[in-house]
Order: structure tokens, then sequence, then C-alpha cells
């Protein structure tokens, strides 16, 4: 039998032509799921498209604490600014008591907007550059999540991997380390509070436009583990995304792949096939 693993496509709603090219790829059945960055002006719109798409995919939330503005008071623990780039997650600068009540308002504001755009709850939750792993981030979800009583309904992603098959798929070996490094401990805090996650993860990109996405697709296929989820970020580029983010080139090389024969090809080679939910 094929190994079946969810593809997920990140960052719907960072903008328009983002947003078209995820809910192209839903449309035809080339994702398993995609994640939405709900606090961004074109998330309203990137809604209500993917209502009419009507995909089979699951959608979920792209918690996102390093683009645009907050939805809550957060945004005065922060001094009135918009969020502040990952360095500032990463040097631990959310630990205090009162930085991690206003990340749970944040938390709940984004879970809100995401059901009012949607009638729905996320189907799972991930993080923008995998914020949504670190201590004080992941305290502040969690017990966001425990007192919404949502655990039983949804997957959290775990960005981290084993070792062994992080260097069984070579690639971008140094970044996948270093978000395991990040993660540790992750994985044990899901499993305490009975939180279901993927066990297996790839999908770690340089962003380098010259490089072959399809040749870099099959090694996220290698050494999956038994719920394995692959990231990745296809998308049209527009205006909006130049101006929110560095990665652009990249993101109509991988929706071609997605979309063509080269696809299904690899996953024949690779004996894998798309799963629609864990």
């Amino acid at each position: 039998m094929p190994r079946s693993f969810i593809l997920c496509a990140d960052d719907l709603g960072l903008s328009p032509a983002v947003s078209a090219g995820i809910i192209e790829a839903a449309a035809r059945r080339r994702i398993s799921a995609a994640s939405a960055m709900v606090n961004l002006p074109s998330w309203p719109a990137a809604a209500q498209g993917w209502r009419q798409a009507s995909p089979t995919a699951g959608l979920g939330l792209h918690l996102n604490l390093t683009v645009g503005a907050p939805l809550s008071a957060l945004r005065d623990q922060l001094g009135g600014a918009g969020f502040p780039a990952i360095g500032f997650w990463l040097r631990g600068m959310g630990a205090s008591k009162t930085m991690i009540q206003a990340l749970q308002l944040e938390i709940e504001a984004q879970l809100d907007a995401f059901q009012a755009a949607t009638g729905t709850m996320p189907r799972h939750i991930d993080g923008h550059q995998h914020v949504h792993v670190l201590p004080p981030v992941s305290a502040a979800l969690l017990s966001v999540l425990q007192r919404r009583a949502l655990a039983p309904s949804l997957w959290l992603r775990n960005s981290a991997d084993t070792t062994r098959r992080i260097l069984q798929r070579g690639g971008q070996t140094a970044k996948a380390l270093s978000v395991k490094v990040l993660a540790r401990g992750f994985g044990g805090r899901l499993r305490k509070a009975g939180i279901t996650s993927n066990d297996g993860f790839a999908g770690f990109s340089g962003f380098d436009a010259a490089s072959d996405y399809a040749e870099a697709f099959k090694s996220y296929l290698v050494a999956p583990g038994p719920r394995h989820l692959v990231m990745c970020h296809p998308g049209y580029v527009d205006d909006e995304l130049h101006a929110r983010d560095r990665v652009t080139a990249t993101r109509p090389r991988e929706l071609e792949f997605l979309l063509s024969n080269r696809f299904e090809d690899c996953l024949g080679e690779r004996d894998a096939r798309l799963a629609e939910a864990f």
C-alpha cells in the first residue's frame, strides 16, 4: 500500500495572489490542507474564495505573530506597533506572565477571526515561521485550546522530526535541525494535553528560485514518519506579497510543480499518496 502523508500549503491570506494559488491547488486536490493567516487585510476575501471553491482539503489556522499587526490588546504590550520579527520571540521576549496572558488574547482573537470568516473552528493549527512551537507561545496556545475544549477536534503541527529522518532526507538539514532544537519538548506537551499531531515533518526549503523544487520534494518523502506531514508554500505573486514577505519567486514554481504531471510522477516514484486527514 502507498504511504499516505499530509501536504499542507501555508500562508493562505498572505496576499490575494498567494491565496489564489493555494485555492487552485486545493480545488485540483493537489494538497491535503491549507493554513490561513487571519490578521491580514486579504484574509476575508481568501476565506470567501475558499468557501466558493469548496475543496476537500482541511483548513486550519496559521498562527501569525510576525507579519502585520495584532488583532487584540497584544498591540499594547508591543508598544502599539505591528508584530516584531521572529527574533523577538526567539529571544524569549514573550516569556513574562503579562506577555503570555496577552498572547492568549491574541490567539483567541485569531481563532475568532477564523470562525467569523469560515463559520467553523480550524481543523488544525500551526504557526508562521514555526512560532507556535516556542515555549511562551506554545504555553499560551495550549492554555487557550484547553479552555475552549478544542483539543479533541483538531491537530497541531509539530515542526520537529527525529535526527535520523532529517539526516536521511538531506537537503536543508541545518534548518530542520535548528527547528528541531527550538521545538524541544513540544511533542511531549501535545501528548500530555491529548492533542493529535504529526509524527514526521519535512518541507524545509532554501527558497532558491534557481533550485529544482521537484527534486527537493522527492527528498521530503524520504524516511517518512507514521503520520507524515509536508509543508509547502505555493502561490502566485503580487505587489502585496512583495511588501510583506521575502519568499516570492519560488511560490509560483512550487505551484507549477503541484499542478503538473511531475507531482503525480513523484508520488508514484516514492509510493506515496495524499491523505485527507490524520
